[in-house]
This record gives C-alpha cells, structure tokens and sequence, in this order.
C-alpha cells in the first residue's frame, strides 16, 4: 500500500447538503422547514422553553428546579453514643470495626463521627470526619482521634470572603523605626 493508493473507504464522505436549490434536490419548496409558521420565516426562533403557551415545564414544576451537586459525597452518622455502648475502653474504632458491628454500610463508606451521645471511656477512633463536638467529647474521655479526610473551608469566589481573608492573612507591621 502507497501513499498515492489511500483513499476512504465507500460511504465515508458526504456531498453538502445544498438547501432550496430546485424540487429535484430533494430539499428545495420548503428547504426543510416545513409549512408556514413562525419556525419558517427567517428570523423565526421561540425562546428557550417556550412551549406554544402551553404552562412551561418550568413552571409546572417549579418546586424541582434548582442544582444537583454530581461530587457530593454523601457521609453516614455515627453517635458517640452507639460507640459507647458497643466498644469497651481502650478499643480501636475504625471502618472495619464499624462495619463488623454493621454502624456503616460498608468499610469504604465515608462516615462521621458526630456528638450525640455522652462517651464515658476512652476510645481511640480513626475516621474519615468527625464533628468539632465529637472532637472534644473524645478528648474529655481521656482518648484519641485521627480524622483522615478533614474537611477543608475553602472561601467561595466571592469578593467580600476574599477581602476578608486577605486582610486576615495579612501580618501586622512592625514599626521599629
């Protein structure tokens, strides 16, 4: 096979498509736009959801509108309360150890650890997230935590947030002189 031999295959290419060039083209009278009718002047185009007057989609269910996050993850609650009762003191909590005792669905479920609940004995629990409260009940109990997806306060793109952020970055100046 040469260069000068290559060529496409049958049926790969397409003549253009020539509109309202005479009855025999197949697309000339009406040139695909049909009969009569706002679509058929030049010009002629209905707005995004105009449905004829018919009531707009939009309108007939307004309570459905708004956004879907498609990166949402969603995470399951675990109470210091149920840790409590089901582990004894000194015990290591984890996924595995809350999936065993079926607290999360599955040992790649993304849990938190929430306050609910008083822990009257040391736990050293290991989690994906855990509450500022739960935090600080774990502590008073004498044991420890390890969050290991902290979630991160990021400031939204918005000017006022980002002033405020800049200026609290910002360190003080010293005046020596």
């Amino acid at each position: 096979m040469d260069q000068h031999n290559l060529r496409q295959s049958k049926g790969a290419r397409h003549a253009r498509k020539r509109i309202g060039r005479g009855v025999g083209s197949g697309q000339g009278t009406y040139a695909g736009r049909g009969v009569k009718g706002q679509k058929k002047r030049s010009g002629g185009k209905v707005r995004v959801g105009f449905e004829g007057g018919q009531m707009p989609l939009i309108r007939r269910i307004s309570h459905r509108r708004g956004f879907r996050n498609p990166f949402r993850v969603e995470f399951q609650a675990v109470n210091l309360r149920d840790l409590a009762l089901r582990f004894p003191d000194g015990a290591t909590v984890d996924a595995e150890a809350l999936a065993a005792l079926r607290l999360i669905d599955d040992v790649g479920q993304m849990f938190k650890v929430l306050a609910t609940g008083d822990l009257p004995h040391a736990l050293n629990i290991t989690a994906p997230r855990l509450s500022a409260a739960a935090k600080q009940a774990i502590m008073d109990a004498g044991g420890s935590y390890q969050e290991l997806s902290p979630a991160v306060k990021r400031v939204r793109n918005r000017l006022h947030l980002r002033r405020a952020a800049d200026e609290s970055a910002e360190p003080p100046a010293d005046d020596d002189g």
